[in-house]
């Protein structure tokens, strides 16, 4: 299969400006969500994985002083070339902080990110997807477990969380709450809702009406980005 994409871009639409790459990695450590298909852009190939990232790398400006890196896993699959290159390139072009994706299961290991960076703020992202434990593991697969002390430790490390809204299966009440959960906790939300991409989760396109009609002004609030596109974030894969 063939694939295209745009590995570098600019989000200047939100009110936090920043560059952003979308980065090979190693084969993410989980990779069993029901939902993903970045997962395909995985290679153990670390020769082509750093070739592909140091050409991505070398579009940033440092326009705004900020970078947010996302890969087809977490932070810990980016190889140890690309993670200084990344740092190399921050600190020639004034870069004071950097988001990376960071999966649960990685939590007790944030802090030799943060020390490899140095000076640099490091600001994690986390998929939590929804806060409703039964759906995040028997529908998304997702095979991990919150509950108020998970959360708590969740906000005092992670800077903020992605939910995903309008699948099939999930209620406008966990919606609800979901949303209510993440602005009550963290600093920024970042609210995907779902596309169909091949996997079996699906859309409700109930769901994503009501979802629209009911949580639109929330484009203007500080703390939501919402991403109606997985090309909203001005990169993909497909």
């Amino acid at each position: 299969m063939i694939k295209i994409g745009i590995r570098y871009g600019k989000i200047d639409f939100f009110k936090n400006k920043r560059e952003i790459v979308l980065l090979k990695s190693f084969p993410c450590i989980y990779g069993k969500c029901s939902f993903c298909n970045y997962i395909e852009d995985n290679s153990k190939d670390e020769h082509l994985i750093n070739k592909i990232n140091f050409e991505t790398l070398q579009n940033i400006t440092g326009e705004f002083g900020i970078l947010e890196v996302i890969n087809s896993g977490s932070v810990f699959e980016l190889p140890h070339d690309t993670l200084q290159k990344i740092k190399d390139i921050a600190i020639e072009k004034n870069i004071g902080i950097i988001y990376f994706e960071i999966y649960y299961g990685y939590m007790n290991r944030i802090d030799e990110i943060k020390k490899k960076f140095g000076n640099i703020e490091i600001r994690f992202k986390m998929g939590i997807e929804t806060f409703d434990n039964d759906f995040r593991v028997n529908t998304l697969n997702k095979n991990f477990k919150l509950d108020k002390d998970a959360i708590r430790t969740l906000n005092d490390k992670i800077f903020s969380v992605c939910l995903m809204v309008c699948v099939k299966g999930q209620t406008k009440e966990m919606i609800d709450n979901d949303i209510k959960i993440a602005m009550e906790n963290f600093k920024v939300t970042t609210i995907n809702v779902f596309i169909n991409n091949g996997t079996p989760i699906e859309r409700d396109p109930y769901l994503y009406e009501w979802f629209i009609n009911k949580y639109s002004y929330l484009k203007s609030d500080t703390k939501i980005e919402i991403l109606l596109d997985n090309k909203d974030l001005t990169v993909y894969e497909q």
